[in-house]
């Protein structure tokens, strides 16, 4: 295992200093000017002049990838351009709200899919088939923006039971119902795309693990066709989950710029959004690098876990 782990590792860091290049090169394309935003419309040249050399914006774009670099290795992020603040502690508080948002999600999309994956499984009706289909489809095609709306317009307006927005104000452990509640619509809406990609994954595995010789054999051996799929196939099909959860985490966070903006959740996806309209540089590029780092690190320990479940893939040394 430690080998195959050290053979997926350069891969991992190429990927993460290829991301560090391209968002510092796209970022400067970004029409605006921070300095002109900082002066205001009525400073002159010389004004304008002498911010971007407080900023550093004024040396070449090479000293200024390798000073922004090096903050990185050493912990040191800078200080905000237009938002005010060390980079650092922005994104600790932003980072502990979207954590907690992208976690309940995931556990509510993993519950809920193992649980309709498994009953569709064990109960093969066309009824149920279809539900699950159509179900899956909506889930899908509907954007998050828009199931944010239809569930604050019903769940915090028509039916007044569930706050519109916000984060618990005495905090995530105070009280735990409290916090139940204002997580549930922004959890939910992160939830169903997820949920729908998971279920339709796994339900497509254990019917193809269904297939296969040794259900026949443990048929002959008298095991029931709960234990079968429950302790059997569905163990079987966990590769196959573990690997969509991979890429449907990074799913999480890239919607997640949506979903707290539109529930006014104070985490990391409205950080990234205050920090684009604002051409705050330092702060976007500190968040887009992490984000992508968490991705990598998602990647990589999915592939250890699935390499842990198949013996085939660590000897083979493929993912």
């Amino acid at each position: 295992m430690t080998g195959y782990l050290l053979r997926r590792v350069p891969s991992a860091v190429a990927v993460l200093f290829g991301a560090s290049v391209l968002i510092f090169l796209l970022l400067r394309l970004v029409p605006g000017d921070p300095a002109m935003i900082l002066a205001g419309p009525d400073a002159g040249p010389d004004t304008i002049a002498s911010i971007r050399h407080q900023l550093g914006l004024d040396r070449s774009m090479p000293a200024q990838y390798l000073s922004w670099l090096h903050g990185v290795f050493t912990g040191d992020l800078g200080r905000s351009y237009i938002i005010g603040g060390q980079i650092s502690d922005l994104v600790g508080r932003g980072l502990t709200n979207t954590l907690v948002l992208a976690a309940f999600s995931l556990l509510l999309a993993v519950s809920v899919s193992l649980a309709v994956s498994v009953a569709a499984v064990l109960w093969n009706k066309r009824w149920l088939n279809s539900i699950v289909a159509a179900a899956n489809t909506v889930a899908i095609a509907v954007p998050p923006y828009v199931t944010a709306v239809l569930l604050v317009l019903v769940f915090a307006i028509a039916i007044p039971i569930l706050p519109a927005g916000g984060i618990p104000p005495d905090g995530f452990f105070a009280q735990p119902d409290i916090t139940v509640q204002y997580l549930l619509l922004p959890s939910i809406c992160l939830a169903l795309p997820v949920t729908a990609a998971l279920t339709r994954f796994l339900t497509e595995a254990l019917r193809t693990e269904m297939r296969q010789p040794y259900v026949l054999t443990t048929r002959a051996l008298g095991i029931s066709h709960r234990q079968i799929v429950t302790r059997g196939a569905l163990r079987n099909a966990l590769p196959t989950l573990l690997t969509v959860l991979g890429i449907q985490t990074g799913q999480v966070l890239g919607g997640a710029v949506l979903v707290e903006a539109a529930f006014a959740w104070p985490g990391i996806g409205q950080l990234i959004e205050q920090g684009i309209n604002r051409r705050d540089y330092p702060v976007v590029q500190a968040l887009l690098l992490f984000s992508v780092a968490v991705f990598v690190v998602i990647q990589l320990a999915t592939d250890v876990v699935h390499a842990y479940l198949d013996p085939r893939i660590r000897i083979g040394g493929r993912s």
